[in-house]
């Protein structure tokens, strides 16, 4: 048991220096020059409380989050970022506070599913108009609940269909469609090359993998650098490195295919803590391991 403590402090020491070496510069909405680490932190607009809501920005400063995922919803809904002015308060919001939106999520699709429902296949294609105003590289598309298509062939038949329809404006656009499911690894690999289009990607939680039964560590190398959008760091009922994930393990894995970006925090509360604390040790969790 010693043993193994004072390796994992050398490991962790030798890959926050690594880290260091290295910095990313992800599409984001403020005009900074300032370079990102090579694994920026963000949170969920939905996971610290402000689903759609532009003081997700605010909340995140305080937490010291270098970014948000942001909702994009319905037409109509909240601050819906198909209006240029809501847009611009976004834009102005991320440069006050210092704080980056790192990706949109379309997690609206868990109750009109993309599958089965006209809206929603329109709006995912409203969404790839917006996010090169938004100046954003990545959306998640989310298949839980009354969108799940985990073992129903026909329903992902149907979703295939549509990813193809809109994958070439995906790609002019210069922007990715990831996938969040309960699918294991090569499930998502089947859609994806059943789609044949670079930009409908995995959007990998490790989280719902772990839920599922599957090897986290070895999904993610076989996956590879090009086919991880981004990822979400997620616990169910415990913080960050007191749960059933393995960060250090996350991290050696993303190593091993010299993949860089966000990472997305979602989850990860306890009872006898605010939100803010908990992501706060979350944060700092995810900085011991990953660096910058």
């Amino acid at each position: 048991m010693r043993s193994h403590a004072i390796d994992r402090r050398q490991w962790l020491a030798t890959a926050a220096a690594a880290t260091a070496a290295s910095v990313v510069q992800p599409l984001r909405v403020t005009a900074a020059d300032e370079p990102l680490p090579r694994f920026p932190i963000a949170a969920c607009d939905w996971s610290i409380g402000r689903r759609g809501q532009i003081e997700a920005l605010d909340v995140a400063r305080q937490i010291g989050l270098d970014g948000v995922q942001v909702s994009f919803g319905p037409p109509g809904d909240g601050n819906d970022l198909r209006s240029p002015q809501v847009r611009q308060a976004y834009a102005d919001a991320a440069a006050e506070h210092g704080v980056h939106v790192a990706s949109l999520a379309m997690g609206v699709l868990n109750s009109v599913p993309y599958a089965s429902d006209e809206r929603a296949e329109r709006w995912v294609a409203e969404c790839v108009d917006v996010m090169p105003q938004l100046k954003q590289r990545v959306v998640l598309l989310a298949f839980f609940g009354q969108g799940d298509i985990n073992g129903k062939p026909d329903a992902q038949q149907e979703v295939i269909r549509r990813l193809k329809r809109i994958a070439p404006a995906a790609e002019q656009a210069g922007v990715v469609l990831g996938i969040e499911s309960w699918f294991s690894a090569e499930d998502h690999v089947r859609i994806i090359d059943a789609v044949g289009s670079s930009a409908v990607q995995v959007y990998y939680d490790v989280a719902n993998s772990q839920k599922m039964g599957y090897d986290i560590y070895r999904e993610l190398r076989w996956l590879g650098r090009e086919r991880i959008c981004e990822v979400h760091c997620k616990e169910n009922g415990f913080l960050l490195g007191a749960g059933r994930v393995d960060f250090v393990k996350v991290r050696q894995a993303l190593d091993a295919i010299d993949w860089q970006g966000w990472l997305v925090i979602e989850g990860a509360t306890v009872a006898g803590k605010s939100l803010v604390e908990c992501y706060q040790h979350n944060r700092r969790h995810l900085r011991e391991v990953f660096g910058g």
